[in-house]
């Protein structure tokens, strides 16, 4: 007896080993258990205890077990070898799962083999791809009572697709309907009025925090249009609620955001076109704290890709999703998101990047800390660091609205004739009273040394006011900016 046979039998049955005493009906569900799982070894001839008992290994025999393999769909190719007086069938792991018989449909749970049941058997085939969200009718959406209009109207315009053409014929031939003028999904979600009631799970959640823990929320969107208004709308969200450095360099202002807008962008593309829609238990999620974003969707790695081929093999889970979007150039090239994103966070430099894939995909932006650079000055909104007001002064250039901003202006001239309150400087550029508003366009000009508190030993004072610094005054004076 070989050594790889006792071990074999050593180890006894489990995940990867099953032993079976004589070869009966059973056979043909023990190798399509392990096809449909990791792969595995039958020994016929051995009975459960591990003892062997022998089997016939001549030809025949061979050939029966052949011609029981064959009944299996996909087609599975398996070695048979014999080692002594038992016969060693191995199966491998499929690559077309899921695999069944005439007896259905079997998978290994732990050391046996168990038949699956309807709901286990349509799962197993939405894991594998081969029962995709995308393609199919939605059981509830009517044509053209829930069409929504105005969104396939501006589709086309985003795609570049004359109007003239007939709607139900591009509609078609976008898979949006079926033959018989049925809403597909992908119809549902770029064409559908109510999207919230037809798919709930497909909204696009939103949530700002206070800080960098899931405590308090200081702001919560939940978006249910169609996933082109989605993908704005979540973008939009980000934005308002991440802050904006501000830089002075060589005469020159400029805004610099925290996070590169192109990598939050593909990240939000990403995980609406490549999440799991057949999960309805979660949503696409972006949580938005004060170091961080996180953006994370349900769904880990599509089936057919492995770890080491993440972000330079194309899988799409939902491609149909995927060439819409292309359609309209919110994805440049399928497959290349992820490098994307990379790209825009390395040159960006200001924010590091987290990619995890489990049941979910989660991809997090990290604020880094900024040094400021010699050439000029460069600040956080809330950092402690920045030029003098003398400094500042002397980089005051011919030209307010274009050199320091036109929202800056605005609060400079609005600051000249008397002190001003945070609401009445907000409101003059046209921004709601909040905190994160006033650390991302009225902070940074106080550490500027263009306007200062009334009161600058009780900051929080509710007498609290802002008036115009001598560097501020010379700034208008300099430009006549009493306009």
């Amino acid at each position: 007896m070989s050594d790889s046979l006792t071990s074999l039998l050593q180890a006894g049955e489990g995940y990867h080993t099953e032993f079976k005493q004589s070869f009966d009906k059973s056979f043909v569900e023990e190798a399509c258990a392990f096809a449909n799982s990791g792969g595995g070894r039958i020994l016929l001839g051995v009975a459960d205890n591990g003892v062997i008992k022998g089997i016939d290994t001549g030809n025949v025999m061979r050939s029966r077990i052949q011609d029981t393999l064959g009944q299996i769909e996909p087609r599975l190719h398996c070695n048979i070898e014999a080692v002594g007086n038992v016969l060693v069938v191995k199966i491998p792991e499929g690559t077309e799962k899921p695999y069944g018989c005439s007896r259905g449909f079997f998978m290994r749970m732990g050391a046996n083999s168990q038949k699956l049941t309807r709901n286990q058997i349509i799962e197993f085939f939405q894991k594998e791809g081969r029962i995709r969200f995308d393609e199919l009718r939605h059981a509830k959406a009517v044509y053209p009572d829930d069409f929504d209009p105005d969104a396939f109207t501006r589709f086309l315009k985003l795609a570049g697709i004359s109007p003239s053409i007939d709607r139900e014929t591009l509609l078609h031939n976008l898979d949006c309907l079926t033959a018989d003028n049925r809403f597909t999904n992908l119809g549902v979600l770029f064409f559908a009025r109510d999207i919230d009631f037809l798919l709930n799970h497909a909204m696009v959640v939103c949530v700002l925090y206070r800080g960098s823990e899931k405590v308090d929320i200081l702001d919560k969107k939940d978006f249910t249009g169609n996933i082109v208004d989605n993908i704005d709308n979540a973008l939009l969200f980000v934005k308002r609620h991440t802050k904006v450095r501000l830089k002075i360099e060589h005469l020159q202002h400029e805004e610099i955001p925290d996070y590169p807008e192109v990598a939050l962008r593909e990240a939000i593309i990403n995980a609406v076109c490549h999440r799991d829609y057949f999960d309805k238990r979660a949503n696409v999620q972006i949580d938005v704290f004060a170091d961080r974003v996180l953006i994370s969707n349900p769904g880990g790695l599509p089936s057919g890709l492995s770890p080491e081929e993440f972000g330079t093999k194309s899988v799409a889970r939902n491609p149909r999703i995927a060439s819409l979007l292309h359609r309209i150039d919110y994805i440049e090239k399928v497959g290349t998101g992820i490098m994307r994103i990379r790209q825009a966070v390395a040159e960006h430099g200001g924010t590091e990047l987290e990619l995890r894939y489990n049941d979910f995909f989660t991809a997090t932006f990290r604020f880094k800390t900024i040094v400021p650079s010699a050439g000029g000055a460069e600040t956080k909104a809330g950092a402690e660091s920045g030029p003098d007001s003398k400094q500042v002064g002397e980089q005051v250039g011919e030209q307010v609205g274009e050199q320091v901003g036109e929202q800056v202006a605005k609060v400079l001239i609005a600051c000249k004739t008397q002190p001003q309150t945070r609401a009445e400087l907000l409101e003059v550029i046209g921004l709601a009273n909040v905190y994160l508003n006033y650390r991302r366009h009225l902070f940074p000009l106080i550490e500027k040394g263009l306007i200062e508190m009334t009161i600058p030993d009780k900051p929080q004072s509710r007498l609290q006011k802002y008036r115009l610094t001598d560097t501020g005054r010379a700034l208008l004076n300099k430009e006549g900016g009493d306009e």
